[in-house]
Protein backbone atom coordinates (compact mmCIF):
# COMPACT_ATOMS: atom_id res chain seq x y z
CA UNK A 1 0.00 0.00 0.00
CA UNK A 2 1.82 3.26 1.27
CA UNK A 3 5.80 2.69 1.45
CA UNK A 4 6.71 1.48 4.16
CA UNK A 5 8.14 5.16 6.31
CA UNK A 6 11.61 5.17 6.62
CA UNK A 7 14.26 7.35 8.63
CA UNK A 8 14.81 10.63 6.91
CA UNK A 9 18.42 10.11 7.65
CA UNK A 10 18.32 7.85 4.48
CA UNK A 11 16.46 9.98 2.09
CA UNK A 12 15.37 13.27 3.84
CA UNK A 13 18.77 14.13 5.29
CA UNK A 14 22.07 16.83 4.18
CA UNK A 15 24.33 14.07 4.78
CA UNK A 16 27.34 13.88 7.53
CA UNK A 17 29.74 16.12 5.42
CA UNK A 18 27.53 18.84 4.12
CA UNK A 19 27.64 21.76 6.62
CA UNK A 20 24.69 22.14 9.53
CA UNK A 21 23.95 25.16 10.23
CA UNK A 22 21.75 24.95 12.77
CA UNK A 23 22.65 25.39 16.59
CA UNK A 24 20.28 25.16 19.90
CA UNK A 25 20.06 28.68 19.69
CA UNK A 26 19.44 29.05 15.39
CA UNK A 27 16.65 26.67 16.67
CA UNK A 28 15.24 28.46 20.01
CA UNK A 29 15.27 31.62 17.32
CA UNK A 30 13.41 30.12 14.70
CA UNK A 31 10.66 28.69 17.28
CA UNK A 32 10.16 31.88 19.37
CA UNK A 33 9.67 33.48 15.64
CA UNK A 34 6.74 30.59 14.78
CA UNK A 35 5.24 31.85 18.72
CA UNK A 36 5.05 35.56 17.69
CA UNK A 37 5.78 36.69 21.24
CA UNK A 38 3.31 40.20 20.46
CA UNK A 39 0.30 38.44 19.65
CA UNK A 40 -0.04 38.43 23.92
CA UNK A 41 -1.38 42.11 23.34
CA UNK A 42 -3.86 41.40 20.84
CA UNK A 43 -5.81 38.60 22.72
CA UNK A 44 -5.53 40.14 26.02
CA UNK A 45 -8.87 42.17 26.09
CA UNK A 46 -10.64 38.47 24.93
CA UNK A 47 -8.62 36.84 27.86
CA UNK A 48 -9.26 39.12 30.27
CA UNK A 49 -13.04 39.24 29.86
CA UNK A 50 -12.76 34.38 29.52
CA UNK A 51 -10.70 34.58 33.01
CA UNK A 52 -12.31 37.51 34.92
CA UNK A 53 -8.92 39.56 34.78
CA UNK A 54 -6.65 36.79 35.62
CA UNK A 55 -4.69 36.66 31.83
CA UNK A 56 -1.34 35.59 33.66
CA UNK A 57 -2.54 32.75 35.34
CA UNK A 58 -3.84 31.13 31.81
CA UNK A 59 -0.75 31.56 30.33
CA UNK A 60 0.82 29.72 33.24
CA UNK A 61 -1.40 27.11 32.89
CA UNK A 62 -1.18 26.99 29.16
CA UNK A 63 2.77 26.70 29.50
CA UNK A 64 2.72 24.35 31.42
CA UNK A 65 0.10 21.70 29.21
CA UNK A 66 2.44 22.62 26.07
CA UNK A 67 5.58 21.75 28.45
CA UNK A 68 4.37 18.65 28.86
CA UNK A 69 3.61 17.98 25.33
CA UNK A 70 7.18 19.61 24.35
CA UNK A 71 9.26 17.16 26.44
CA UNK A 72 7.36 13.95 24.75
CA UNK A 73 8.64 15.74 21.24
CA UNK A 74 11.55 15.75 23.27
CA UNK A 75 11.56 11.70 24.10
CA UNK A 76 10.41 11.06 20.55
CA UNK A 77 13.51 13.13 18.78
CA UNK A 78 15.83 11.25 21.19
CA UNK A 79 14.88 8.18 19.73
CA UNK A 80 14.20 8.66 16.25
CA UNK A 81 16.54 11.82 16.00
CA UNK A 82 15.67 12.09 12.23
CA UNK A 83 12.36 10.71 11.90
CA UNK A 84 11.34 14.86 12.44
CA UNK A 85 7.85 16.12 13.20
CA UNK A 86 4.51 13.68 14.86
CA UNK A 87 4.21 12.30 11.28
CA UNK A 88 7.58 10.79 11.36
CA UNK A 89 7.51 9.99 14.97
CA UNK A 90 3.73 8.32 14.89
CA UNK A 91 4.73 6.04 11.74
CA UNK A 92 8.20 4.80 13.67
CA UNK A 93 6.09 4.16 16.59
CA UNK A 94 2.53 3.13 15.30
CA UNK A 95 3.11 2.25 11.69
CA UNK A 96 2.70 4.21 8.29
CA UNK A 97 -0.71 4.56 8.16
CA UNK A 98 -1.77 5.92 11.56
CA UNK A 99 1.07 7.77 10.60
CA UNK A 100 -0.07 8.93 7.36
CA UNK A 101 -3.70 10.38 9.55
CA UNK A 102 -1.39 12.22 11.47
CA UNK A 103 0.73 14.06 8.82
CA UNK A 104 -2.27 14.73 7.50
CA UNK A 105 -3.95 15.97 9.93
CA UNK A 106 -0.78 18.39 11.14
CA UNK A 107 -0.38 19.50 6.52
CA UNK A 108 -3.43 21.38 7.92
CA UNK A 109 -2.15 23.47 10.58
CA UNK A 110 1.37 23.60 8.66
CA UNK A 111 -0.28 24.64 5.67
CA UNK A 112 -2.58 27.59 6.89
CA UNK A 113 0.37 29.16 9.28
CA UNK A 114 2.23 30.85 6.44
CA UNK A 115 -0.99 31.44 4.95
CA UNK A 116 -2.44 33.71 8.36
CA UNK A 117 0.55 35.41 8.48
CA UNK A 118 0.40 36.34 5.47
CA UNK A 119 -3.24 37.42 5.79
CA UNK A 120 -2.37 39.28 8.48
CA UNK A 121 0.30 41.22 6.95
CA UNK A 122 -1.27 42.19 4.04
CA UNK A 123 -4.25 43.47 7.05
CA UNK A 124 -1.87 45.44 8.46
CA UNK A 125 -0.01 46.94 4.81
CA UNK A 126 -3.87 47.90 3.49
CA UNK A 127 -4.31 49.44 6.53
CA UNK A 128 -1.51 51.96 6.27
CA UNK A 129 -2.08 51.72 1.78
CA UNK A 130 -5.68 51.53 1.54
CA UNK A 131 -5.16 52.83 -2.35
CA UNK A 132 -3.52 49.40 -2.98
CA UNK A 133 -6.22 46.00 -2.68
CA UNK A 134 -5.53 43.76 0.12
CA UNK A 135 -5.16 40.81 -2.51
CA UNK A 136 -1.94 42.71 -4.15
CA UNK A 137 -0.38 42.76 -0.42
CA UNK A 138 -1.07 38.94 -0.30
CA UNK A 139 0.28 38.02 -3.58
CA UNK A 140 3.51 40.40 -2.51
CA UNK A 141 4.00 39.21 0.82
CA UNK A 142 4.10 35.53 -0.21
CA UNK A 143 6.30 36.53 -2.90
CA UNK A 144 8.54 37.81 -0.82
CA UNK A 145 8.57 35.08 1.61
CA UNK A 146 9.08 32.71 -0.41
CA UNK A 147 12.03 34.22 -2.07
CA UNK A 148 13.41 34.67 1.54
CA UNK A 149 13.26 30.66 2.09
CA UNK A 150 14.78 29.77 -1.25
CA UNK A 151 18.15 30.89 0.87
CA UNK A 152 19.77 28.56 2.94
CA UNK A 153 18.54 28.14 6.70
CA UNK A 154 21.13 29.72 7.85
CA UNK A 155 20.38 32.88 6.49
CA UNK A 156 16.85 32.69 7.66
CA UNK A 157 17.85 32.42 11.15
CA UNK A 158 19.93 35.72 11.10
CA UNK A 159 17.04 37.24 9.29
CA UNK A 160 14.47 35.81 12.05
CA UNK A 161 16.80 37.06 14.55
CA UNK A 162 16.23 41.05 13.95
CA UNK A 163 12.47 40.09 13.00
CA UNK A 164 11.69 38.11 15.98
CA UNK A 165 14.03 39.61 18.94
CA UNK A 166 13.80 43.20 17.89
CA UNK A 167 10.29 43.97 19.00
CA UNK A 168 11.10 42.07 22.24
CA UNK A 169 12.47 45.91 22.79
CA UNK A 170 9.60 47.52 22.56
CA UNK A 171 7.91 45.29 24.95
CA UNK A 172 10.57 45.80 27.63
CA UNK A 173 10.12 49.74 26.63
CA UNK A 174 6.11 48.89 27.46
CA UNK A 175 7.13 47.01 30.80
CA UNK A 176 9.28 50.11 32.29
CA UNK A 177 6.74 52.44 30.96
CA UNK A 178 4.48 50.69 32.74
CA UNK A 179 6.63 49.85 36.45
CA UNK A 180 7.14 54.23 35.74
CA UNK A 181 3.62 54.96 35.87
CA UNK A 182 2.31 52.34 37.96
CA UNK A 183 4.61 52.91 40.70
CA UNK A 184 3.30 56.55 40.92
CA UNK A 185 0.14 55.36 42.18
CA UNK A 186 0.54 52.19 44.19
CA UNK A 187 3.01 49.51 45.13
CA UNK A 188 4.58 47.11 42.21
CA UNK A 189 5.12 44.32 44.97
CA UNK A 190 1.76 42.93 44.55
CA UNK A 191 0.27 39.57 43.31
CA UNK A 192 -2.80 41.21 41.70
CA UNK A 193 -2.59 39.77 38.13
CA UNK A 194 -2.44 36.26 39.50
CA UNK A 195 -4.78 36.73 42.48
CA UNK A 196 -7.03 39.81 42.91
CA UNK A 197 -9.29 38.44 45.79
CA UNK A 198 -12.61 37.25 42.92
CA UNK A 199 -10.83 33.67 41.68
CA UNK A 200 -12.30 30.25 40.08
CA UNK A 201 -10.88 28.04 38.60
CA UNK A 202 -13.01 27.00 35.76
CA UNK A 203 -12.85 30.67 33.45
CA UNK A 204 -8.87 30.24 34.01
CA UNK A 205 -9.20 26.98 31.81
CA UNK A 206 -10.99 28.76 29.78
CA UNK A 207 -8.46 31.28 29.02
CA UNK A 208 -5.81 28.43 29.19
CA UNK A 209 -7.32 27.01 26.47
CA UNK A 210 -7.40 29.93 24.25
CA UNK A 211 -4.22 30.96 24.65
CA UNK A 212 -2.34 27.49 24.46
CA UNK A 213 -2.89 28.22 20.46
CA UNK A 214 0.04 30.97 20.90
CA UNK A 215 2.25 28.10 21.55
CA UNK A 216 1.64 26.78 17.76
CA UNK A 217 4.73 26.68 15.74
CA UNK A 218 7.21 25.19 18.53
CA UNK A 219 7.14 21.47 16.90
CA UNK A 220 7.91 22.88 13.68
CA UNK A 221 11.32 22.49 15.06
CA UNK A 222 11.36 18.81 14.54
CA UNK A 223 10.54 18.62 10.94
CA UNK A 224 14.88 20.69 10.72
CA UNK A 225 16.25 17.95 12.20
CA UNK A 226 18.49 16.81 8.69
CA UNK A 227 20.04 20.51 8.76
CA UNK A 228 21.50 20.31 12.69
CA UNK A 229 24.56 19.00 13.80
CA UNK A 230 23.37 16.42 16.69
CA UNK A 231 19.40 16.02 16.13
CA UNK A 232 19.10 13.90 19.36
CA UNK A 233 20.67 16.40 21.66
CA UNK A 234 19.72 20.10 20.23
CA UNK A 235 16.51 19.32 19.15
CA UNK A 236 14.37 18.19 22.41
CA UNK A 237 16.93 20.90 24.11
CA UNK A 238 15.66 23.74 22.05
CA UNK A 239 11.77 22.27 21.74
CA UNK A 240 11.85 22.59 25.38
CA UNK A 241 13.46 25.95 26.10
CA UNK A 242 11.37 27.60 22.67
CA UNK A 243 8.30 26.88 25.09
CA UNK A 244 10.27 28.16 28.83
CA UNK A 245 11.21 31.49 26.29
CA UNK A 246 7.73 32.15 24.73
CA UNK A 247 5.91 30.90 28.39
CA UNK A 248 8.53 33.52 30.05
CA UNK A 249 7.46 36.27 27.36
CA UNK A 250 3.96 35.31 27.59
CA UNK A 251 3.44 35.50 31.20
CA UNK A 252 5.70 38.65 31.82
CA UNK A 253 3.96 40.65 29.33
CA UNK A 254 0.55 39.87 30.45
CA UNK A 255 1.46 40.77 33.92
CA UNK A 256 2.66 44.31 33.54
CA UNK A 257 -0.48 44.42 30.95
CA UNK A 258 -2.62 43.22 34.06
CA UNK A 259 -1.21 45.41 36.21
CA UNK A 260 -2.10 48.26 34.51
CA UNK A 261 -5.45 47.17 33.54
CA UNK A 262 -7.19 45.65 35.96
CA UNK A 263 -10.53 44.58 33.85
CA UNK A 264 -11.74 46.02 30.50
CA UNK A 265 -13.53 49.12 32.30
CA UNK A 266 -10.87 51.20 30.03
CA UNK A 267 -11.00 49.89 26.92
CA UNK A 268 -13.60 51.00 23.76
CA UNK A 269 -13.19 47.81 21.78
CA UNK A 270 -11.84 44.71 24.58
CA UNK A 271 -11.94 42.39 21.46
CA UNK A 272 -9.47 44.76 19.50
CA UNK A 273 -7.87 45.65 22.69
CA UNK A 274 -3.93 46.09 21.33
CA UNK A 275 -4.08 49.77 20.15
CA UNK A 276 -5.80 51.32 23.56
CA UNK A 277 -3.15 49.48 25.50
CA UNK A 278 0.10 51.08 23.87
CA UNK A 279 -1.46 54.34 23.32
CA UNK A 280 -2.56 54.90 26.96
CA UNK A 281 0.60 53.47 28.33
CA UNK A 282 2.85 55.41 25.69
CA UNK A 283 1.11 57.91 23.84
CA UNK A 284 0.65 57.85 19.53
CA UNK A 285 4.67 57.79 18.65
CA UNK A 286 5.11 54.73 20.56
CA UNK A 287 1.86 53.12 19.69
CA UNK A 288 3.32 53.44 16.03
CA UNK A 289 6.69 51.88 16.89
CA UNK A 290 4.91 49.41 18.87
CA UNK A 291 2.63 48.53 15.77
CA UNK A 292 5.82 48.54 13.41
CA UNK A 293 7.30 46.09 15.85
CA UNK A 294 4.62 43.67 15.68
CA UNK A 295 4.42 43.55 11.74
CA UNK A 296 7.73 42.62 11.67
CA UNK A 297 7.44 39.95 14.56
CA UNK A 298 4.73 38.83 11.89
CA UNK A 299 6.82 38.36 9.04
CA UNK A 300 9.73 36.23 11.26
CA UNK A 301 6.74 33.74 11.72
CA UNK A 302 5.83 33.74 8.04
CA UNK A 303 9.48 33.22 7.66
CA UNK A 304 10.13 30.18 10.80
CA UNK A 305 5.96 28.67 9.30
CA UNK A 306 6.81 28.80 5.71
CA UNK A 307 10.38 26.85 6.35
CA UNK A 308 8.85 24.43 8.10
CA UNK A 309 5.59 23.55 6.32
CA UNK A 310 8.39 23.09 3.01
CA UNK A 311 10.28 20.99 5.54
CA UNK A 312 7.01 18.83 6.14
CA UNK A 313 5.81 18.40 2.67
CA UNK A 314 9.78 17.34 1.61
CA UNK A 315 9.61 14.92 4.38
CA UNK A 316 6.86 13.53 3.36
CA UNK A 317 7.54 13.07 -0.26
CA UNK A 318 10.69 11.53 0.46
CA UNK A 319 8.37 8.65 1.79
CA UNK A 320 6.08 8.81 -1.09
CA UNK A 321 3.21 10.05 0.06
CA UNK A 322 3.66 12.96 -2.39
CA UNK A 323 4.69 11.14 -5.53
CA UNK A 324 5.84 14.26 -7.18
CA UNK A 325 9.47 13.85 -8.47
CA UNK A 326 10.04 17.94 -7.55
CA UNK A 327 9.24 17.71 -4.46
CA UNK A 328 11.96 15.56 -3.73
CA UNK A 329 14.81 18.13 -5.13
CA UNK A 330 17.23 19.53 -2.91
CA UNK A 331 19.34 22.46 -4.06
CA UNK A 332 22.79 21.34 -4.40
CA UNK A 333 24.21 24.55 -3.08
CA UNK A 334 21.76 25.95 -0.68
CA UNK A 335 20.23 22.53 0.68
CA UNK A 336 17.02 23.74 0.57
CA UNK A 337 13.39 21.97 -1.15
CA UNK A 338 13.07 24.89 -3.62
CA UNK A 339 9.70 23.11 -4.84
CA UNK A 340 8.10 22.54 -1.59
CA UNK A 341 9.23 26.10 -0.93
CA UNK A 342 7.46 27.50 -3.97
CA UNK A 343 4.33 25.01 -3.26
CA UNK A 344 3.90 26.62 0.12
CA UNK A 345 3.83 30.02 -1.02
CA UNK A 346 1.13 29.11 -3.72
CA UNK A 347 -0.72 28.08 -1.04
CA UNK A 348 -0.37 30.92 1.15
CA UNK A 349 -2.10 32.85 -1.92
CA UNK A 350 -5.04 30.83 -0.56
CA UNK A 351 -5.67 34.42 1.77
CA UNK A 352 -7.17 35.76 -0.51
CA UNK A 353 -9.75 33.42 -0.65
CA UNK A 354 -9.69 33.17 3.71
CA UNK A 355 -11.27 35.13 6.23
CA UNK A 356 -9.27 35.22 9.37
CA UNK A 357 -11.34 34.01 11.87
CA UNK A 358 -12.02 30.60 9.92
CA UNK A 359 -8.20 30.26 8.92
CA UNK A 360 -7.55 30.73 12.93
CA UNK A 361 -9.94 28.09 13.85
CA UNK A 362 -8.10 25.52 11.26
CA UNK A 363 -5.14 25.46 13.00
CA UNK A 364 -6.46 24.10 16.27
CA UNK A 365 -7.70 20.22 14.65
CA UNK A 366 -4.25 19.71 12.77
CA UNK A 367 -2.18 20.83 16.00
CA UNK A 368 -4.40 19.53 18.66
CA UNK A 369 -4.36 15.92 16.66
CA UNK A 370 -0.42 16.41 16.59
CA UNK A 371 0.23 17.18 20.04
CA UNK A 372 -1.85 14.07 21.26
CA UNK A 373 -0.79 11.53 18.92
CA UNK A 374 2.95 11.97 19.69
CA UNK A 375 2.42 11.72 24.06
CA UNK A 376 0.38 8.81 22.59
CA UNK A 377 3.44 7.53 20.92
CA UNK A 378 5.71 7.77 23.83
CA UNK A 379 3.38 5.76 25.98
CA UNK A 380 3.42 2.74 23.03
CA UNK A 381 7.11 3.43 22.53
CA UNK A 382 8.56 4.31 25.96
CA UNK A 383 6.36 4.11 28.52
CA UNK A 384 4.66 0.38 28.18
CA UNK A 385 7.43 -1.09 26.68
CA UNK A 386 9.52 0.48 29.99
CA UNK A 387 7.35 -0.25 32.39
CA UNK A 388 9.16 -2.02 34.77
CA UNK A 389 11.40 1.01 35.07
CA UNK A 390 11.31 3.17 37.61
CA UNK A 391 12.22 6.68 38.76
CA UNK A 392 13.49 9.52 36.59
CA UNK A 393 12.39 7.27 33.70
CA UNK A 394 8.92 6.23 34.28
CA UNK A 395 8.01 10.32 34.91
CA UNK A 396 9.45 10.98 31.72
CA UNK A 397 7.80 8.33 29.41
CA UNK A 398 5.10 7.50 31.19
CA UNK A 399 3.74 10.21 33.73
CA UNK A 400 4.19 13.01 31.42
CA UNK A 401 2.63 12.04 28.23
CA UNK A 402 0.35 10.82 30.50
CA UNK A 403 -0.73 13.87 31.87
CA UNK A 404 0.19 15.70 28.40
CA UNK A 405 -2.68 13.85 26.91
CA UNK A 406 -5.03 14.72 29.57
CA UNK A 407 -4.64 18.25 29.62
CA UNK A 408 -5.20 17.75 25.73
CA UNK A 409 -8.74 16.18 26.61
CA UNK A 410 -9.60 20.03 27.95
CA UNK A 411 -8.47 21.98 24.85
CA UNK A 412 -10.54 19.22 22.68
CA UNK A 413 -13.14 19.87 24.64
CA UNK A 414 -12.61 23.72 23.71
CA UNK A 415 -12.48 23.41 20.35
CA UNK A 416 -14.37 25.25 18.02
CA UNK A 417 -17.30 23.25 16.17
CA UNK A 418 -16.13 24.90 12.95
CA UNK A 419 -13.06 23.54 13.25
CA UNK A 420 -13.78 20.30 14.44
CA UNK A 421 -16.21 20.42 11.12
CA UNK A 422 -13.31 21.32 8.69
CA UNK A 423 -10.87 19.04 10.31
CA UNK A 424 -12.62 15.84 9.62
CA UNK A 425 -13.53 17.13 5.88
CA UNK A 426 -10.01 17.68 5.52
CA UNK A 427 -9.38 14.01 7.30
CA UNK A 428 -11.97 12.45 4.65
CA UNK A 429 -9.50 13.95 2.07
CA UNK A 430 -7.09 12.25 3.57
CA UNK A 431 -8.83 9.09 2.58
CA UNK A 432 -9.87 9.42 -0.46
CA UNK A 433 -5.61 10.42 -1.12
CA UNK A 434 -4.42 7.75 0.86
CA UNK A 435 -6.75 5.22 -1.05
CA UNK A 436 -5.36 6.53 -4.57
CA UNK A 437 -2.05 5.86 -3.18
CA UNK A 438 -3.17 2.38 -2.81
CA UNK A 439 -4.58 1.90 -6.03
CA UNK A 440 -1.59 3.26 -7.59
CA UNK A 441 0.63 1.07 -5.57
CA UNK A 442 -1.72 -2.26 -6.32
CA UNK A 443 -2.77 -1.24 -9.93
CA UNK A 444 -0.17 0.67 -11.66
CA UNK A 445 3.34 -0.42 -9.97
CA UNK A 446 6.26 1.51 -11.00
CA UNK A 447 8.89 -0.23 -13.04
Amino acid sequence: MLAKIQSVNTSGSLGKKERRPLTVFSLVTIGVACLTPLTVFDTFGIISRITHGHVPLAYLLATACILLTAISYGQMARLFPHAGSAYGYVSQVCGSRIGFFVGWATLLDYIMLPLINVLLESIYLHALFPALSQWIWIIGMAFLITLINMFPIGYLTKISFLLAYTPLVFMALFILLVMQKTGQTHTLWTIAPLWNGSFSLLPVIGGAAVVVFSFLGFDALTTMTSEVGNPARDIPRAIVITVCVGGAIFFCASWFIQLYYPDNSQFKHPTQAMPEIVLYVGGRLFQSFFLCGIFFNCIASSIASHAATARLVYIMSQDHIFPIRPLSYLHPRYKTPMWCVGLVGISSLGGMFFSLDVAVSLISFGALVAFTAVNFSVLMRMGIERKGKKGKIWVYTALFPLLGIVSLLFLWSNIERNAFILGLVWSGIGCVWMAALWCWARFLPSR
